[in-house]
């Protein structure tokens, strides 16, 4: 019992001598004088006991332990947000000017009315999990080791992290979607991490113009006037710092020939009290200022063509379809990122001026087509609302077909009826 008390006591010393790696040794004093055991036999004792008990006392996890278990719990949350939302609505398709008359006169008056087909199907969002047990379990054995294989490149080996050449411009139709990209957590830091667009030219320069030509029978130079206003006209609805701040669009406004009148009355109303029916958001890139804000620049990637109207001499039509990537933080800060993913398709008329009436410094659009992914599931609020991870608890479950955004490879094809909610397979 002595033997066993002297034990006790010496292990409860010894734990605490442990916090202390240059606390002194039992002195001899220390040692009960009941104690019949030889000094070699005791000191023995003293010294595997303590060794014993540094080996198992509580060890602080190291800074790069723990920086390595934050990116992975980070990752998770990653592949949370990966899939995101969609929506898709078809645009008002419009017809621009008839043929003049033979008697050499010209007129803009359109064919017949302009035929209203507005969709309901809504965005689309979902939430996927992943499991890092195992991953953490590594991390707590090896977290050097861990680092070498987090993509992102937290580690020294970087050798494996994803090419950042940016791609050649767009000048046909991609036959496949892009390729999957490591995935990794978006931050005001590195915005476009774990995306595709990461490889995307960035804002205006983006939107290239392709050679201007004549073709059936509309001057080259009318050519090129319509092109530029497409571009013009794509870049003030969708890039414009105060557009995207939720501002009135009145560079793209302008740029609509005045002859549009029912037109552009729809879209002033729709930015004046939008409803579910005439929401502005189906031709303007807007976001509300007060809960989130630009964290980077906005990536595009898409393409510009010219093709003759059939059937109809000194007609032809600019078709331009891209996608704009926006990466939206949270307003007041917080480092989390989440991207809104916009695909635009517009049609706008170029005419022959000897046959038509065109409107110098105007663009006559024809058709109009967009699909956003990853917002909320609201209609008519007049904004593009980016889901960050907290906005997905309690959400209902997601329906519809699932769709990759990033895919170009298809067409926008209208969307008749209500969907409800779908799923995006990334963001």
């Amino acid at each position: 019992m002595i033997v066993t008390g002297v034990r006790s006591s010496a292990y409860d010393r010894q734990r605490e001598k442990a916090r202390d790696p240059v606390a002194e040794q039992p002195s001899e004093e220390s040692r009960p004088e009941s104690s019949s055991l030889p000094d070699d036999v005791w000191e023995k004792f003293v010294q595997d006991s303590e060794r014993d008990i540094r080996a198992s006392a509580p060890k602080e996890p190291s800074a790069r332990a723990r920086m390595v278990t934050e990116r992975l719990r980070a990752m998770d949350e990653a592949q949370a947000r990966a899939v995101g939302g969609g929506r898709r609505r078809t645009g008002r398709k419009r017809k621009a000017a008839q043929p003049a008359p033979p008697e050499g006169w010209r007129t803009s008056r359109p064919l017949q009315a302009l035929e209203r087909r507005p969709s309901r199907r809504r965005r689309v969002w979902s939430a996927v999990g992943v499991v890092v047990a195992v991953a953490l379990a590594v991390v707590a054995v090896n977290p050097s080791a861990a680092l070498s294989w987090l993509p992102g490149g937290l580690g020294e080996d970087e050798a494996g992290a994803a090419d950042a050449t940016p791609l050649s411009p767009e000048t046909g139709r991609p036959s496949t979607a892009p390729p999957d990209v490591a995935a990794d957590v978006p931050t005001r830091e590195k915005p476009f991490a774990g995306s595709p667009a990461a490889r995307w030219e960035a804002g205006v320069d983006a939107i290239r113009l392709p050679e201007a030509k004549a073709v059936n029978g509309v001057p080259a130079a009318r050519i090129q006037a319509v092109l530029k206003g497409t571009k013009e006209f794509l870049v003030a609805a969708n890039l414009d710092p105060a557009v995207l701040k939720g501002e009135q669009p009145k560079k793209a406004l302008d740029l609509v020939d005045p002859a549009e009148k029912e037109y552009l009355a729809d879209l002033r109303d729709a930015l004046r009290e939008p409803t579910e029916k005439n929401d502005p958001v189906w031709t303007f890139t807007r976001f509300d200022p007060a809960e989130v804000e630009l964290a980077g620049d906005v990536r595009v990637r898409g393409r510009m063509t010219v093709e003759a109207v059939e059937g109809t001499a000194g007609r032809a039509v600019i078709k331009a379809d891209y996608t704009f990537v926006y990466p939206m933080a949270r307003v007041g800060g917080g480092d989390e990122v989440s991207r809104a993913i916009v695909r635009r398709t517009v049609e706008v008329d170029a005419v022959d001026p000897a046959r038509f009436q065109a409107d110098e410094g105007h663009i006559w659009i024809t058709d109009v087509n967009g699909e956003i992914s990853n917002d909320d599931c609201r209609e008519g609020d007049g904004f593009i609302r980016p889901q960050f991870l907290a906005d997905r608890q309690g959400r209902p479950e997601p329906t519809g077909p699932a769709r990759d955004p990033y895919d170009r490879s298809k067409d926008l094809e209208p969307a008749d009826g209500d969907a409800g909610c779908g799923v995006v397979t990334r963001t």
